[in-house]
């Protein structure tokens, strides 16, 4: 179980690597007015949330339900902190989702948002991790 936990660690500091970096080049890139500058945010982008985010999203995924599998739905059932943990970490999945369709978006060159708008959308990740640490380590329900 040690060793799941690990590489559960592992891949969820990776996920949270590209969740905090993706939005920052969005950042950038909604302020970048050449186009030699425009494609390189696009690849830089494509590669970013394809190659690193997915990945690591699903790797996340699979191992944290891994180490459910360790547990017995009795005991989950009383586990109301991992409860809200789950919850964010849904919440954490729909901003992977969003930040997919802006990736699509900035590679259409439909951007619809200026770079203010994601300096405040790069926040939302921390106020999660945060939350999400707090209740695996300190347990407070």
């Amino acid at each position: 179980m040690l060793w799941v936990k690990a590489f559960h660690i592992i891949f969820v500091v990776t996920w949270f690597s590209a969740l905090f970096y993706l939005p920052r080049l969005f950042v950038y890139h909604a302020m970048c007015e050449d186009e030699a500058g425009n494609e390189r945010f696009k690849i830089m982008e494509r590669k970013l949330y394809r190659g690193i985010m997915v990945p690591s999203a699903i790797a996340t995924l699979m191992l944290g339900g891994w180490l459910l599998s360790f547990y017995s739905f009795d005991v989950i059932a009383t586990m109301h902190w991992l409860h809200l943990k789950l919850t964010l970490v849904i919440f954490l999945f729909g901003y992977h989702h969003y930040c997919g369709r802006l990736v699509r978006q900035f590679k259409d060159d439909a951007n619809q948002h200026s770079h203010v708008f994601y300096r405040w959308f790069n926040e939302l990740p921390v106020v999660v991790l945060v939350a999400v640490i707090i209740l695996a380590v300190v347990k407070p329900f």
